[in-house]
């Protein structure tokens, strides 16, 4: 490991920063005859998207362990196919919006627990959330203890910047989600589908599509993956979507206005424009993730103007593609008006891009705006300590810090 992935893995939000004002838009973090490339120039980022099924798409090194080689989210090629083919129908559509009621359920549940001097850990509190609403979409009525099980297990490989960094460099192991968890975990799948409910596990084991069969270990590792990605970066958005309208009271209630209006619950992006700018733009300046999936080249190609060999790995940045002054004027400024009346540009691509793009854009972007809708009309709120908005880094994640306190001050109307 050389100077420059030193700095991305020690400081990588320092090591952004600095980095961010580069015209090129990609740098080597590792040269030598395999490189490694740090790229969020909008030309090679399009350029990479388009060609995304010609390339190989390695694992995370961190989550590879944790979620299982047989992971959707680094299947390839034909494998990859299927799984979109599978799962992609059940999160778009009116297939999406058939989740709004199991979205509401939770919603209303967990906002009535939120009485008047309530005062709760607001990114521990959006993440429980989130995680209910996954576990019902992927197994059905999973028992809330072993949700509770899965998500301690992730606060306990995720939760510890020291751990990651020993990890990553003294080889220490991350904890694993364990034998009796992820038994659990295939049972309740399996006990879903054999109930007949409509769930994205049932999908899986349909046994007649183009996945066909799944062993126990990749049936394991689909369900981890679809728990994990189904939630963990769904509420880190959400997070900042709270953090960022308590920062801004006239704007929070220009949404409020909005919701008024429209008598809507978020669930119709059309009827709330204001709203669904405002998650847009949070995802810009707060993405969930700061970096994209690798990509590797199967062949030599140009990148920018330079030809590079295969097996040159290169590292998406949601994070600096997000502060090119080109494409967003004055980048570090909060402002959902850039995302009115117009289309984001191609290389705004919080949810990944290419034929990586997360099946589940669709579905986190409706449960943030009906969590903004429920508890805005539901509830006096604000954050007792902003400060501790600041961006801290929790595995893979973009996160402000676990102190950001919320407080309920009271019942609205």
């Amino acid at each position: 490991m050389n100077r420059a992935e030193l700095q991305l893995a020690v400081r990588p939000l320092a090591y952004l920063n600095a980095i961010a004002d580069s015209p090129d838009g990609m740098v080597e973090l590792r040269p030598g005859t395999a490189p490694r490339l740090l790229v969020w120039h909008p030309e090679v980022l399009e350029e990479i998207f388009r060609s995304d099924r010609r390339l190989a798409h390695p694992g995370s090194r961190s989550l590879t362990p944790l979620l299982g080689p047989g992971s959707l989210l680094w299947a390839d090629g034909e494998r990859h196919a299927a799984y979109r083919r599978v799962l992609g129908p059940a999160l778009r559509g009116r297939a999406l919006t058939g989740h709004r009621e199991i979205i509401a359920g939770h919603l209303r549940a967990a906002i009535d627990e939120l009485r008047p001097g309530t005062v709760v850990p607001l990114a521990a509190w959006t993440r429980k959330l989130a995680l209910r609403i996954i576990g019902r979409i992927v197994l059905g009525a999973p028992e809330p203890g072993m949700l509770a099980e899965f998500g301690g297990w992730l606060r306990r490989a995720f939760g510890s910047r020291t751990r990651g960094l020993a990890y990553r460099f003294l080889g220490v192991r991350l904890p694993r989600s364990g034998p009796d968890l992820d038994r659990a975990l295939v049972r309740a799948a399996r006990a879903g589908h054999d109930d007949g409910q409509a769930t994205l596990a049932a999908l899986l084991l349909s046994g007649d599509g183009p996945i066909g069969e799944l062993g126990e270990a990749e049936l394991r590792d689909q369900i981890v993956s679809l728990l994990f990605a189904g939630h963990e970066t769904t509420a880190t958005a959400m997070t900042w979507t709270l953090l960022w309208l308590d920062r801004d009271r006239r704007l929070r209630e220009a949404v409020l206005a909005e919701l008024a209006d429209a008598d809507a619950d978020g669930s119709d992006a059309t009827r709330t424009p204001l709203l669904q700018a405002v998650i847009q733009e949070v995802l810009r300046l707060t993405p969930s993730t700061a970096i994209g999936e690798n990509r590797m080249l199967t062949e030599e190609t140009e990148l920018g103007g330079r030809r590079f060999p295969a097996g040159t790995v290169c590292t998406l940045s949601i994070y600096l593609a997000h502060r090119r002054p080109e494409a967003f004027a004055a980048p570090r400024r909060f402002d959902p008006g850039r995302f009115l009346g117009t289309r984001p540009p191609r290389h705004y691509f919080p949810f990944g891009g290419g034929t990586r793009r997360c099946l589940g854009s669709g579905l986190a972007q409706l449960e943030i705006r009906m969590l903004v809708a429920e508890l805005l009309r539901r509830r006096h709120w604000h954050c007792v300590n902003p400060g501790a908005g600041r961006v801290r880094i929790r595995g893979n994640l973009l996160t402000p810090d676990p102190a950001l306190r919320m407080r309920v001050t009271g019942d609205r109307g």
